[in-house]
């Protein structure tokens, strides 16, 4: 199982990233041992997050919602929100 995750900083700039373990990735952010850009502007809330079968559809999902604008993602979370949907797939 793969994950498609999105992250609002401390800033409330979002951050989207994938992994092969939510929890895990969860605690090294936190921890500061995930990403520079999530390290420099933590804390942070977990508020998307998707799974997919493959490593290569969590991929290109991460690509296409990091290819979105900021407004995108917004609507993104809040229509998973609205429908009580953990996200696609």
């Amino acid at each position: 199982m793969f994950f498609v995750y999105i992250l609002e900083m401390s800033d409330t700039t979002l951050y989207t990233g994938y992994t092969s373990n939510i929890d895990r990735r969860m605690d090294q952010h936190a921890n500061g041992k995930g990403s520079k850009y999530v390290r420099a502007r933590l804390p942070f809330k977990l508020i998307y997050q998707e799974r997919y079968n493959s490593k290569s559809e969590a991929m290109k999902r991460e690509i296409a919602i990091k290819n979105m604008k900021r407004y995108q993602k917004i609507k993104l979370i809040n229509n998973s929100r609205e429908y009580g949907l953990e996200g696609a797939k």
